[in-house]
């Protein structure tokens, strides 16, 4: 990771300031209470993604689905558990059979409850491994505010409601964030995180096969080339095969997948539709972020702080949990 990818630190002083201003959440949380927190995720991470490449791109969408329902108080992580009223985001439409990475948060949180117990919250474990995992991917990295506390409940409905889906038009992936007090910036932003991982075939299978109803046809936006090679890897009633989010570079945090938009070889509707809608302002920020990766890693890490500060648990409320997977 190279210094070129690190907020500077006079940008990052003001949108500490104004974070900090509203959730109490501080760079220095742990720093007497459990210093090395950042070093065992780090260290935990690093070893798993040597067997598994698709590990930072799974991590990072944990922090993203967690934030997104509820706020970043780790409800993502819940088992179901019916007599305790957690019914389960996991088993959520944008989560079931797609949603991974659990097993490594679960070895950090195991970790530190060796060398500090009761301390560190899941929430702020996912919040951590999420800026692990991009900078471990060559992204930016930034300082990470921590001090959630972790929900007792979690909600399959309120997460079906709240995640973004791929057929999702402009007009709804905007009122998605706004409820997040996010913008057109965050949006563009933290959609650039799938410039690394993988998406299940069933995400796009209408769009390739099916397209507004019609049974046959393809989103006509798709570059006529690229789409051959996704119906290749999609065919025609396969739900669970993958294809790479972005084609070139898979595994790396770069701004690539900005300028697959503008080659019309988004793979999720709702990535292309942010260089679609002529005029939008979507289009801008895209075209910024494609000619500037050092612009795109800076406001990714903006909106990762931004988002990571949504309806967060703080004080005496929630707990910290023992078993990421369950309440207390």
């Amino acid at each position: 990771m190279g210094l070129s990818n690190t907020i500077p630190s006079l940008l990052l002083s003001i949108w500490l300031f104004g974070v900090l201003g509203n959730a109490h959440l501080t760079a220095e949380f742990y720093s007497k209470t459990c210093p090395n927190a950042t070093v065992i995720a780090r260290g935990l991470i690093t070893r798993a993604s040597r067997s598994d490449v698709r590990l930072t791109a799974k991590v990072m969408r944990l922090h993203f689905h967690d934030c997104f329902v509820n706020g970043c108080d780790g409800s993502v992580l819940l088992d179901a558990a019916p007599a305790d009223g957690v019914e389960g985001e996991k088993e959520a439409f944008q989560n079931f059979n797609s949603l991974d990475g659990f097993k490594v948060i679960d070895d950090i949180k195991t970790a530190l409850e060796k060398v500090c117990p009761g301390v560190v919250s899941c929430a702020d474990i996912l919040a951590i491994a999420a800026e692990v995992s991009v900078s471990l991917a060559g992204g930016p990295s930034w300082d990470v505010l921590l001090g959630r506390r972790d929900g007792r409940t979690a909600s399959r409905s309120d997460a079906e409601a709240a995640l973004p889906l791929g057929p999702d038009s402009l007009e709804i992936l905007t009122s998605k964030f706004s409820v997040h007090n996010l913008d057109t910036t965050d949006l563009v932003a933290l959609s650039g995180a799938h410039t690394f991982g993988r998406v299940q075939c069933g995400v796009i299978t209408n769009r390739l096969h099916n397209f507004s109803g019609n049974n046959g046809q393809s989103d006509p936006s798709i570059e006529p080339k690229f789409l051959q090679t996704l119906r290749r890897k999609c065919p025609q009633g396969i739900q669970t095969g993958r294809v790479n989010l972005d084609p070139k570079s898979p595994d790396s945090f770069d701004n690539d997948y900005y300028k697959n938009l503008q080659n019309h070889r988004g793979v999720i509707d709702s990535d292309q539709i942010l260089y679609s809608s002529t005029g939008a302002p979507t289009v801008s920020l895209v075209n910024r972020y494609a000619k500037s990766q050092r612009n795109f890693f800076r406001a990714f890490a903006r909106s990762m702080i931004k988002m990571g500060n949504v309806r967060v648990l703080t004080g005496s409320d929630g707990e910290i949990r023992r078993d990421c997977r369950r309440v207390n």
